[in-house]
């Protein structure tokens, strides 16, 4: 079975663990595939990636539980072994206690010269693993059905094998990772690559899973279109192939056409979050960029950007000014702070019927002022989300997709959930977008991203069609960096050359 990128995948949709549980057998037995034979195809497909990509393995270490994703690693093993590549396999449970696909792979492996040890033989330690050198460690504890936490004797398998230094390959998830929502209860496998199967599962692509999933392949298995054809799934993956159009700058625009942006923030000592947004509004194509924020920060913010104009830091004034009345877009947030003077410019931008992007401190303001718009763009991180919906930053994490959409649904208009994998949500669709990189967790990155959906606004992008290419592109810029220069020391403000490139 071909054994694709993430990238060369899409346009694809992502499902989650009981979506491919309940369909997958079915949908298999459609196409006349016996599940016995889905899971040699399983099998076959994680081996021949391991043998094209790691071509001098000549000793691997296969983890198998007793369900069928302990099944496929019985089939590498088995390859494995008949192909020279000696294979020792480590069981967590007894031969009795196999389902029943997965004990048939195993009545194969048998008719090799694997090695097999059970756990009741041996407490599997890191030293263990040195002592025979394994060159590649195959992770197939535990499929897509695990979820919640892993009982102690798993947690020290994982301890002694993330201990190890050899390339882990981890069959269809990283074990101990929640297929549904990218959850880790107590610790997971930390994989090299991660081979997932038939279709994406959306826990692989978002939060905590980052750490764990490393490289993300998918092998169809030869069902993947048909699943998609049957199983609806309100979940998307956004990358190259499947963004929303840039918008197009017509040969008589001008920058009437275009219009002013008016971005809210810069509380007293807080001057640098406002102009990154603001830099990064013009850099994407807003032709206009007004100012309001604290007076004692005016000539910091305009320092070396002449281009930005400064509007009245007085919300009385404000409202009264033409900045106020020809703002096209708001955009509030950006070290906006929390006292009398950011309450009333928080006032004032709730009553504006204009587009508004909410983002940082206007976030915490709205927590604790609700109000409901049809057709802002919400920016929270995992903390402001947590303000959001009166909750811990821990139960966003264990549920990301449900926080973005309840976020959506309460507050109206699109939500932007940031992080690794960020998700952007209309209330019902939600998109996981897929470009960035650990590199961006520094200071002004998210003023940085306000600054884009601002002006892809303006430039008539519908409020979902502008969040979801600003996050892509916001992202793409950070890879592009990093390819060059490394994730170590990139700094939110390096991202203006390459956001201008790309929405070019």
């Amino acid at each position: 079975m071909l054994v694709k990128t993430l990238a060369e995948s899409l346009p694809q949709r992502a499902y989650t663990a009981t979506q491919v549980l309940d369909n997958e057998a079915e949908i298999s037995l459609s196409q006349q595939i016996a599940l016995v034979a889905l899971m040699e195809r399983a099998g076959h497909a994680c081996f021949r990636f391991m043998q094209e990509n790691y071509p001098h393995v000549s000793k691997i270490f296969v983890l198998c539980g007793k369900g069928n994703n302990g099944g496929d690693g019985f089939v590498i093993a088995r390859l494995a072994q008949e192909l020279g590549i000696h294979a020792t396999v480590y069981l967590t449970t007894d031969k009795d206690s196999l389902v029943a696909e997965s004990k048939a792979a195993f009545d194969l492996l048998l008719n090799t010269n694997a090695t097999i040890i059970f756990q009741s033989e041996l407490q599997l330690t890191t030293r263990f693993l040195q002592e025979n050198d394994f060159d590649l460690v195959v992770d197939a504890l535990f499929g897509i059905g695990f979820k919640g936490k892993l009982p102690p004797h798993y947690i020290d398998i994982i301890h002694a094998v993330n201990a190890y230094q050899a390339t882990v390959i981890s069959v269809d998830i990283p074990s101990g990772v929640d297929a549904t929502t990218g959850y880790v209860a107590t610790t997971a496998m930390i994989a090299d690559v991660t081979v997932t199967f038939i279709v994406c599962k959306q826990g692989l692509l978002t939060g905590m899973a980052a750490q764990y999933v490393g490289q993300l392949y998918l092998a169809d298995l030869g069902i993947g279109a048909q699943f998609q054809q049957a199983v609806d799934s309100s979940v998307e993956i956004q990358g190259q192939n499947n963004i929303p159009e840039k918008p197009q700058r017509h040969a008589s625009s001008h920058k009437g056409d275009i219009g002013l942006l008016l971005t809210v923030g810069g509380n007293k000592g807080m001057p640098g979050a406002i102009r990154l947004s603001s830099e990064s509004a013009l850099r994407s194509g807003a032709a206009l960029v007004a100012v309001c924020c604290h007076q004692e920060n005016y000539s910091i913010v305009l320092n070396g950007r002449p281009e930005l104009m400064l509007a009245p830091d007085d919300s009385d004034q404000l409202i009264k000014s033409q900045f106020y009345q020809k703002a096209k877009v708001l955009l509030c947030g950006p070290g906006l702070g929390n006292n009398t003077w950011s309450v009333a410019l928080f006032n004032q931008v709730m009553a504006s019927e204009k587009n508004c992007v909410i983002d940082a401190d206007a976030l915490h303001l709205l927590a604790k002022n609700f109000q409901y718009k049809d057709d802002w763009v919400l920016t929270p991180h995992p903390g402001e989300a947590a303000a959001l919906l009166q909750c811990t930053v821990a139960d966003i994490e264990k549920d990301r997709f449900k926080a973005v959409r309840n976020i959506s649904q309460q507050y109206g208009g699109i939500c932007i959930l940031k992080g690794a994998g960020s998700l952007i949500s209309d209330g019902k669709t939600v998109w996981i977008n897929t470009s960035g990189n650990s590199g961006m967790a520094t200071g002004g990155m998210g003023d940085v991203l306000s600054g884009i959906i601002s002006a892809l606004i303006m430039q008539s992008l519908t409020p979902v069609d502008a969040a979801r290419l600003a996050v892509f592109i916001h992202g793409r810029s950070a890879d592009i960096i990093a390819t060059k220069q490394g994730k170590i020391g990139l700094l939110a403000s390096d991202l203006f050359p390459e956001i201008q490139l790309l929405i070019n």
